[in-house]
């Protein structure tokens, strides 16, 4: 862990518990290390305390029990108050998905649910003290592309967004980006860029906990552009879904190390997608230019908006668009009408380029400097991208939000 004072001071840990078991663990937990300096403050969060006992925290973590409205209002109080002082980890009695989503828009930075083991613990504090004093602070910006319908072409958007990302500060300051491939069962973004899928998805599922920065190191497949790439093996037999912690642990464990994020979704629906979705800065619902494939877009971008009342206004990519005239077919005058404010713009056909980036495994600008498909992408990604100074953070922050327990 960092020192809490640049004098070298010891290490503090603040628990603010009227648990008194869970206190006496943390308690036996942390005291048994000189490096620490422990304080419990044995008191509910929404009855109030002496915030001096906070002074100087290098984590706090805070025990709100079943959640209730007061509590979780505590815990916005208490988030207000500290700001970037210190990160603060949240514990509760027992998971709930409402719970959890309002955390994550508070942005804690961790997430337990009791019982909580006491290397658990230690590793989360020592996770969120290592990240910083607070959130909001080397939080990666998440691009996520979302298809309306089946082959709309969203693992190759993904992929050349990401060398976009990865190219758009020039050679000598290039950020680092990682793109993940969250269709853990028919992925093909590996595939796309040639490379070994690495997530060993027997390894990490049954404890996801113990997904940190050095196994994420190991799991993750390098591009010689330096691009990182999280993708699992396909397991196209597999009729199941995944433990939506693993998938938010490991979203939260890579947004904390990149400065960019891409995401290529599913088409599916998870458990989890709706957390994936807030935790966005721009989400891309791609579509083809048929009259199918936008009918379905408008209603994802419907339903989207009816679920999640926070994260980011989905904007409508139409792929593959191709306009001729005096030609029959829908016309971008069509695609506005029919989508429009969501509709962000279009991406021009060229079938040949694509085919022969995929079937070599690089990017399309390794086949075709300066195609038309980069480039039109390329203008709509980096029309409003997030520059980091300034930006406002994910919502995943550093939140190692345990959705299932």
């Amino acid at each position: 862990m960092r020192s809490s004072q640049a004098s070298g001071a010891a290490t503090r840990i603040v628990v603010v518990s009227d648990d008194a078991a869970f206190g006496q663990e943390t308690q036996t937990t942390f005291a048994a290390s000189r490096q620490i300096d422990f304080k419990l403050v044995a008191s509910r969060l929404s009855d109030g305390f002496d915030a001096a006992a906070l002074s100087g925290a290098t984590a706090v973590v805070v025990d709100i029990g079943a959640a209730g409205d007061d509590d979780i209002r505590a815990l916005a109080r208490l988030m207000g108050r500290l700001g970037e002082a210190a990160p603060v980890i949240a514990v509760t009695q027992a998971f709930d998905a409402e719970v959890a989503r309002r955390l994550l828009q508070m942005r804690v930075n961790d997430f337990l649910v009791k019982p909580v083991a006491p290397l658990d613990l230690v590793r989360a504090c020592a996770r969120a003290a290592q990240a910083g004093g607070g959130p909001g602070q080397n939080e990666a910006q998440i691009y996520t592309f979302l298809p309306s319908v089946g082959g709309a072409g969203v693992t190759t958007l993904a992929v050349q967004t990401a060398m976009i990302l990865l190219g758009a500060s020039g050679p000598r300051s290039r950020p680092s980006v990682c793109l993940v491939d969250l269709d853990l069962q028919h992925g093909a973004v590996a595939d796309h860029l040639d490379l070994e899928p690495r997530l060993n998805l027997d390894e990490v599922e049954p404890r996801p906990e113990r997904l940190d920065r050095q196994l994420l190191e190991v799991m993750l497949s390098h591009h010689p552009s330096g691009l990182a790439v999280v993708a699992a093996p396909n397991r196209p037999a597999d009729m199941r879904s995944f433990d939506p912690e693993l998938v938010t642990r490991l979203l939260d464990l890579v947004s904390a190390n990149f400065d960019y994020v891409v995401i290529d979704m599913p088409r599916t629906w998870f458990s989890w997608t709706d957390s994936v979705l807030v935790g966005s800065n721009r989400l891309f619902i791609i579509s083809e230019t048929t009259v199918p494939a936008l009918r379905h877009a408008k209603q994802l971008v419907a339903a989207v908006r009816e679920r999640l009342t926070e994260g980011p206004k989905p904007e409508v990519l139409v792929n593959r668009f191709e306009q001729r005239m005096f030609a029959a077919g829908l016309k971008r005058s069509h695609v506005e009408q029919a989508l429009r404010g969501d509709f962000v713009g279009a991406i021009p056909n060229d079938y040949a380029l694509v085919r022969e980036a995929i079937d070599r495994g690089v990017p399309l600008d390794e086949v075709k400097p300066g195609n038309r498909v980069t480039q039109a992408l390329r203008k709509i990604v980096l029309a409003q991208a997030v520059e980091k100074a300034g930006a406002k953070p994910s919502a995943f922050g550093k939140l190692k939000l345990a959705l299932a327990r």
